[in-house]
């Protein structure tokens, strides 16, 4: 089930959102958000709910060991991690494994075909999280199965994160309160999250995928793959950022409080700075539990750029199982790498060279990142510097007034509009009820796009 269909719209967040409003115990409540996240899960994935539940229990187990004393906690914690990372290598990267192995002279094993359950990266990253944690004293053991299930399990975030790190939910698992006002703002960060889906990222993916067609046809040209890999910049920001909006926003429903996840990455003036601004649950989880158990900084400069390396090369097989999701990493990484040669100290004026060379970089990394295979990717990127001629026939003649609204409405709110009409709004009854009216107009707009288009995919959903 995703947030942008018309049966999690109409039937089951009104529903389970009148259950949790009406029940008198947050026992009571949290049952019924458990109970609620397995049919969200099962939707899609009947069969593998069981899977989630086995990784719950394992890592519930573990932590229970670790718990009871000094010299038990160290064999516990290792059989978790192996499980977890056993558990993420099989459904996730059996298939890859063993098309490298194909490379090697004389060697064809069969390529497993394993359907990857939605969200497991997500879903992993949370419970390796907790049970670390609970391994260095950085949070307590939660006793209740029930309750470290809803950490795991809870349907805003279960399939695209933010990943929520236990110490930062458990308070709010046992202690929380539901008030008009904080429902109402999470609902309004929700249709936010909704009309960035809806209304501008689906169009931008329609874009990205007829200039993607193009390339596999043999028509590409330099204009539309430059429209094209535009345009998936905007898509993949406001499918993942939408979908953040849309989990922030649910969780307030609900008494909780996520941590951001994205903050405006296309004005970063470096990749250091993007990577602080995008997807932040997952670069944070990184640091804490891979670079600066790696050593981080602290080992000297060659330690420190394989350590980087490292973090990079993870970030990029996280995001799936494809050499070009590993060259995108390591693309990253090695820019980040040059920007502390090149850039050792900085001039005001060069500023916003630098904000411009960055987004073209990340912009050509996506390209990597949105192509099917390496080939692709390379033949892409080739047409983009002139190897497809020049012809801009194909562009124009998909660039009506409503695409480049949707491309004017998609560059304009990447800039922090937003947080400075938030700012002037606090404490000004009208411009907050400005902020409330805009939502009724925007849901009627997501409406009639679900009503009208088929096309509604999430690029994060098969992380």
């Amino acid at each position: 089930m995703v947030f942008s269909s018309s049966i999690f719209l109409f039937i089951f967040l009104p529903l389970i959102w009148l259950g949790h409003w009406l029940l008198p115990s947050l026992r009571g409540k949290n049952i019924l958000l458990s109970v609620a996240s397995l049919l969200f899960y099962a939707f899609g994935e009947p069969i593998y709910v069981i899977l989630m539940v086995i990784s719950v229990a394992v890592n519930y187990w573990a932590a229970l060991r670790i718990g009871e004393g000094e010299t038990r906690r160290r064999w516990p914690m290792v059989f978790a991690v192996v499980f977890d990372l056993a558990m993420l290598g099989v459904f996730k990267y059996a298939g890859f494994a063993v098309e490298c192995i194909n490379l090697l002279p004389l060697i064809e094993l069969p390529v497993p075909a394993i359907r990857l359950p939605i969200g497991i990266s997500f879903f992993t990253f949370q419970i390796l999280s907790y049970v670390v944690d609970v391994y260095r004293g950085d949070t307590q053991v939660q006793r209740r199965a029930d309750d470290l299930f809803l950490y795991i399990s809870f349907f805003p975030q279960l399939i695209a994160g933010p990943i929520v790190k236990y110490h930062d939910i458990a308070e709010q698992i046992t202690n929380r309160t539901v008030t008009a006002e904080l429902t109402a703002r999470g609902l309004r960060r929700f249709l936010f999250g909704l009309s960035k889906k809806l209304l501008i990222s689906n169009p931008c993916g329609l874009l990205t995928d007829t200039a993607f067609a193009a390339l596999g046809e043999g028509t590409l040209a330099a204009p539309l793959g430059w429209l094209g890999a535009v345009a998936y910049c905007f898509q993949i920001y406001y499918d993942f950022s939408g979908y953040s909006d849309m989990a922030i926003g649910l969780g307030q429903m609900f008494g909780f409080h996520l941590f951001e996840n994205f903050n405006y990455p296309y004005i970063s003036g470096s990749i250091r700075e993007f990577w602080r601004r995008w997807h932040i649950s997952l670069s944070t989880w990184f640091k804490e539990y891979l670079y600066i158990p790696l050593g981080g900084s602290r080992r000297g400069k060659a330690r420190t750029v394989l350590n980087k390396y490292i973090v990079f090369f993870t970030t990029g097989l996280w995001h799936g199982a494809s050499l070009n999701f590993i060259v995108w990493g390591l693309f990253h990484g090695t820019m980040q790498m040059a920007e502390e040669i090149i850039r050792p100290t900085e001039r005001r004026w060069l500023r916003p060279i630098w904000r411009v060379v960055t987004l073209a970089a990340i912009c050509l990394s996506f390209v990597v990142f949105r192509a099917d295979n390496m080939a692709d990717a390379a033949g892409y990127l080739a047409v983009l510097f002139g190897a497809g001629g020049a012809s801009a026939s194909a562009a124009l003649a998909l660039l009506d007034p409503y695409t480049l609204t949707v491309l004017a409405v998609a560059a304009l709110f990447c800039l922090p509009i937003v947080p400075a009409l938030r700012r002037r709004a606090d404490g000004n009854a009208a411009l907050d009820t400005v902020g409330y009216a805009i939502t009724l107009p925007l849901f009627a707009l997501c409406v009639m796009a679900l009503a009208s288009s088929t096309y509604n995919p999430f690029i994060y959903f098969r992380f």
